[in-house]
């Protein structure tokens, strides 16, 4: 696989990963609205695409700027990143195994502007710590990484929305187990390359 290819796989990945707090969520906006229209459902899956976008893109800055003032510190970077993927996973991994079904239907009551964009931030914090596994990256292929991540979250809020408005939020839990561990198999793919080449 060449290396444009991986990236392009690993950014997938991260957005598929990222995505599935949001997925989970979705699926819940869409039980408390099953009229939902398409427009709607579009504007949803907008507002969490754009804040997944937005948040590696923040932790990227912060992390850039010091690693470039500090080379000393760029070998730690895979240990950060096995560090906080295998974290922000286990935890999604954990919350997915220990609830079963995600119960999101009380925060869906209402899908006003305010709400949506409440979830979006708080789906997406998590990924400020994705700065930190693309920090070795210039300033475009760290958005392009992060575009494709939007790519990606997009069409899974979109489907989510749906399945939401079909069926509840019963696969809500196996969304999570599935992202912690897309999250954590990227983490460990990151250190060896780090650590090996």
């Amino acid at each position: 696989m060449t290396d444009g290819a991986l990236f392009v796989c690993n950014s997938v990945l991260l957005g598929l990963g990222l995505a599935m707090d949001a997925f989970s969520v979705s699926m819940a906006d869409g039980l408390g609205e099953p009229k939902m229209k398409t427009a709607k459902m579009s504007g949803i899956a907008g507002v969490f695409a754009f804040f997944q976008a937005l948040m590696p893109m923040i932790g990227w800055v912060c992390v850039y700027s010091m690693a470039r003032a500090f080379r000393a510190f760029e070998p730690f970077i895979p240990w950060i990143a096995l560090l906080l993927l295998g974290y922000i996973g286990g935890k999604m991994l954990v919350e997915g195994l220990r609830n079963g079904e995600c119960s999101h239907a009380s925060v869906a009551k209402r899908n006003g502007f305010a709400t949506i964009l409440v979830q979006g931030i708080a789906t997406s914090i998590d990924a400020l710590a994705v700065g930190f596994t693309i920090a070795e990256y210039t300033w475009l292929p760290a958005l392009f990484c992060a575009l494709l991540i939007a790519a990606v979250t997009f069409p899974v809020c979109f489907v989510g929305i749906e399945i939401g408005k079909r069926f509840g939020v019963k696969l809500a839990g196996k969304a999570s187990v599935l992202g912690g561990v897309i999250l954590i198999l990227i983490g460990v793919e990151i250190f060896l390359k780090g650590i090996l080449f």
